[in-house]
């Protein structure tokens, strides 16, 4: 299934993905820092809903209560649970 999810209080605005079962594939970010989110693109390819869940959830950038990779685990989870 392809997801998009609109980002909330950060820097880019909408993360694009595949999740088929609990495995995430395929992800863009539109917006935020380009390098640092291809290469969170690339590390996480592949690995499940709670992998990713496991290294990024609750990562903050700054002052920000969540940042782009937090976000990322949050878009995973939604779209895992719609998805069931």
């Amino acid at each position: 299934m392809h997801y998009q999810y609109k980002t909330k209080n950060t820097c880019s605005q909408l993360i694009d993905f595949d999740i088929e079962g609990n495995k995430v594939s395929n992800i863009s970010f539109y917006g935020g820092c380009n390098g640092n989110l291809k290469a969170i693109s690339k590390l996480v390819d592949g690995m499940t809903v709670e992998q990713i869940e496991e290294k990024l959830k609750g990562n903050t950038c700054g002052n920000r209560s969540t940042s782009c990779a937090d976000q990322l685990a949050c878009a995973v989870r939604e779209a895992f649970e719609k998805q069931n």
